[in-house]
């Protein structure tokens, strides 16, 4: 590309273009603040921040069409604000379903022991045992497999039909969507820990039951080392389903996000 068509370029680009730009990236900054994989700590900030600018100048043009942008510095600084409150919507409902998954991660360490030993979680940061950590990896390897972020920058994308730049989402909905959101967390992590759960409860009973007969066997030395290993094996044969589950509730969250909006 020589000089002049450069300048061409350049010279139609107009404030409107750039107003809009800095819009669409005031939608997709929540993405790489609390989005699984796209906010993890193992990406710098300086490649979030290209990644970001990137995705904005691609989704600017379609995001534009047909729409008349404000130049009132009153009026853009209140559109960038609605725009950051859609992005967290979406940001926020595939957040959910890793949130889930790390649920699940810590139930199983409470229910087999391995929470005494908790150590810091390499993708965000935080403590937890070596089951939480454990899921962590494996459903953030998962998202990747499954096409998770694909399916995010997808309903990013679609948020622009339903909610133009120049338009908002509706509250009430938006609000019924949002308390959706934070109950599946909960119950998508007993779902996931359910096979533990019922493991370990099943064995807690059956070494009660030993206990009774055989009340000179110190129960505490024999089931700790015994309930390890059962975690680990219904941990190992449960994975599989995990995958399925996090696939289905996936494009949940995604479709959802988009139509509470």
């Amino acid at each position: 590309m020589n000089t002049q068509a450069i300048a061409h370029l350049l010279a139609g680009i107009g404030t409107a273009h750039v107003i809009g730009f800095f819009i669409v990236l005031a939608r997709i900054t929540p993405l790489f603040l609390i989005a699984p994989v796209f906010s993890s700590p193992l990406l710098i900030p300086q490649v979030r921040g290209v990644l970001a600018v990137a995705l904005a100048m691609g989704l600017t043009t379609l995001a534009m069409h047909g729409q008349t942008i404000p130049t009132d510095p009153y009026l853009v600084a209140g559109l960038m604000l609605v725009n950051v409150l859609v992005g967290l919507v979406v940001a926020f409902a595939v957040a959910c379903v890793f949130a889930a998954v790390e649920g699940a991660g810590a139930i199983a360490d409470f229910s087999s022991g391995f929470s005494f030993g908790a150590s810091v979680d390499p993708v965000n940061g935080n403590q937890g045992g070596a089951l939480t950590n454990f899921y962590t990896m494996v459903g953030m390897a998962l998202f990747l497999l499954i096409g998770g972020d694909a399916w995010t920058l997808r309903g990013l994308a679609a948020t622009f039909r339903v909610v133009p730049l120049t338009g908002g989402p509706h509250i009430q909905s938006l609000a019924a969507g949002v308390e959706q959101m934070l109950v599946s967390v909960t119950v998508g992590a007993v779902e996931i820990a359910a096979p533990v759960i019922l493991a370990l409860t099943i064995a807690d009973v059956a070494f009660g039951m030993v206990s009774k007969v055989v009340p000179q066997l110190n129960v505490f030395a024999v089931g700790f080392p015994m309930k390890v290993g059962i975690a680990l094996l219904v941990v190992a044969a449960s994975m599989p389903f995990v995958g399925t589950w996090m696939d289905g509730q996936l494009q949940g969250a995604v479709t959802s996000a988009v139509q509470v909006l």
